[in-house]
C-alpha cells in the first residue's frame, strides 16, 4: 500500500514538472545600444554620374577627291586655328585653275574687240552711215562678250576654291585625334572622314538630374549665386579634379519618359587632363546650412521600400491602451516591468555620409534610437541596455 502511494506521488511530481515545462517563458529583454539623436551641421555632396564633352567638335571631311599627299601634324596633340593639316593631290585642281585663268584672258580679249566694234557702229549709226542690222548685231555682241567674261570669272573662282580645298586647315584651336587616313589613300568628298578635332579648354561636363531638383539648379543659374566649391569633379580613378566647375546650360525640356533633364557644367582644362567622352562624377556641395539629424546607417531598417528606426521609450510614460495592445503589453503593470520598449518609427532618409545617414523626418532631436541588436527586435519589444557593450568599447546606457 505504501509502495502504491509512493508511485502515485512520484507520477504526480513528474506530471507537475511536465506542466511547468509547457508553460511559455516570459519574453526576454533584448540587449541593445542606444544613441541620443542631436542635430549637427554636416558637409556632404550630391553625386551625379557625368560625361565630359567638347564644347566644339568637328569631323574633318574632304571637299575634293584625290590621294592624300601630305600630313602636317602629330596625332593626339594640340593644333592651332589655321594650321595646315592635310594635303590632297592638287595637280588636277592646279591645272583646272590655270585653264580657267587662261579662258578668262581670252574672254577679256573678246570683250575688248566687241567694245571697239560697238563703239564704231554707234558712231556710224548716229549719222545713218551703217545698216541698222549691223548696229544691232554689234550691241548684242558686246553684251555677250561681257557675259562671257563674267562666266569665265566664276569658273576661275570655282577652280581656285577647289584648289584651296586640296589643303585642309584646322578650323579652330583644339586637340586632333588619330588620323583615319594615311598617305596615298584616296578620299571622297563628304564621305571619307579624315580626323576629328575637338576644343578641350574649357571642357563641358553633362549630367542628368531629377526634375524635383530642377528649381535648385534654376535658382543657381538665374540668381548667379557664387558659392565656393559648389561644383567639383571626381575623375575616373576617384581623384579630385583640380578646377571648379561653373553652371553653363540647363537643357530646354524635361524628358517625359524619365522625368529627368540634362545639366551642363564647364571646367577649365589648361593641363588637358579632361578628354571628351570620359566618365566621371559631379559633386554638388550641400547648400543646406541648417543642423540636421544624423544617425548611423546601421540603425535604419528597410521594409518594402520604406525606412524605419527603433526608438527606445520609457513605459513609465503614459501609453494608450491601444498602443499597449499593439506592443503585446496587456496591462500597465506589464509595462512597468518592461521599463524600456522599442517603438518602430517610419522615417524619411536623406543623403548617406560615410557610415551615417541624414534623417529628414520621423524622429526628433533628443530621441534615443537603437543602433545594435535590431535583428531581434519588433515593435513593442522589451529592451535593456544592461551589460551591452557599445561599439566604442564601453557599456551602453540611456
Amino acid at each position: 500500500m505504501n509502495r502504491v502511494l509512493l508511485n502515485i506521488a512520484f507520477i504526480s511530481c513528474l506530471m507537475l514538472g511536465a506542466c511547468k515545462k509547457k508553460q511559455a517563458p516570459p519574453n526576454p529583454e533584448v540587449p541593445v545600444n542606444l544613441l541620443k539623436v542631436t542635430p549637427k551641421t554636416v558637409l556632404y555632396y550630391e553625386n551625379y554620374p557625368a560625361t565630359t564633352r567638347a564644347l566644339n567638335q568637328v569631323n574633318l571631311l574632304p571637299q575634293v577627291s584625290g590621294a592624300i599627299t601630305g600630313m602636317f601634324f602629330t596625332e593626339g596633340t594640340q593644333v592651332n586655328k589655321g594650321q595646315k593639316l592635310y594635303e590632297i593631290d592638287e595637280r588636277l585642281y592646279k591645272a583646272a585653275y590655270d585653264q580657267a585663268v587662261a579662258n578668262l584672258e581670252v574672254s577679256k580679249s573678246g570683250l575688248v574687240q566687241a567694245q571697239q566694234d560697238a563703239d564704231r557702229y554707234v558712231y556710224l549709226n548716229k549719222y545713218n552711215a551703217v545698216a541698222k542690222q549691223l548696229y544691232d548685231h554689234a550691241v548684242v555682241a558686246l553684251e555677250q562678250a561681257k557675259s562671257t567674261v563674267k562666266a569665265s570669272e566664276q569658273q576661275v573662282k570655282t577652280a581656285k576654291t577647289n584648289l584651296t580645298y586640296a589643303t585642309v586647315y584646322a578650323p579652330f584651336t583644339g586637340t586632333i585625334g588619330i588620323s583615319q587616313v594615311r598617305l596615298g589613300e584616296v578620299v571622297t568628298p563628304s564621305v571619307t572622314t579624315l580626323d576629328t578635332l575637338s576644343q578641350d579648354n574649357p571642357m563641358a561636363v553633362d549630367f542628368i538630374i531629377n526634375e524635383k531638383n530642377l528649381p535648385f539648379f534654376e535658382k543657381l543659374q538665374h540668381e548667379k549665386i557664387k558659392v565656393d566649391s559648389l561644383f567639383t569633379l571626381l575623375m575616373p580613378d576617384n581623384s579630385l579634379y583640380g578646377h571648379l566647375g561653373k553652371l553653363a546650360i540647363i537643357d530646354r525640356a524635361v524628358d517625359p519618359q524619365t522625368g529627368t533633364i540634362r545639366v551642363r557644367l564647364v571646367f577649365d582644362n589648361p593641363e588637358h587632363y579632361l578628354r571628351a567622352g570620359m566618365s566621371c562624377v559631379v559633386r554638388v556641395h550641400n547648400q543646406d546650412v541648417q543642423p540636421q539629424l544624423v544617425v548611423p546607417n546601421k540603425a535604419v531598417v528597410e521594409q518594402m521600400g520604406e525606412y524605419f528606426v527603433y526608438v527606445a521609450k520609457d513605459t513609465l510614460i503614459k501609453i494608450s491602451a491601444d498602443s499597449l495592445k499593439k506592443m503585446d503589453i496587456k496591462t500597465a503593470a506589464d509595462a512597468k516591468k518592461a521599463k524600456l520598449i522599442a517603438v518602430q518609427k517610419k522615417v524619411q532618409t536623406g543623403q548617406i555620409i560615410g557610415p551615417d545617414i541624414i534623417i529628414k523626418s520621423g524622429i526628433n532631436a533628443g530621441d534615443k534610437i537603437i543602433v545594435d541588436g535590431l535583428q531581434s527586435l519588433h515593435d513593442g519589444a522589451r529592451i535593456t541596455t544592461a551589460n551591452k557593450v557599445a561599439p566604442g568599447g564601453g557599456k551602453g546606457g540611456h
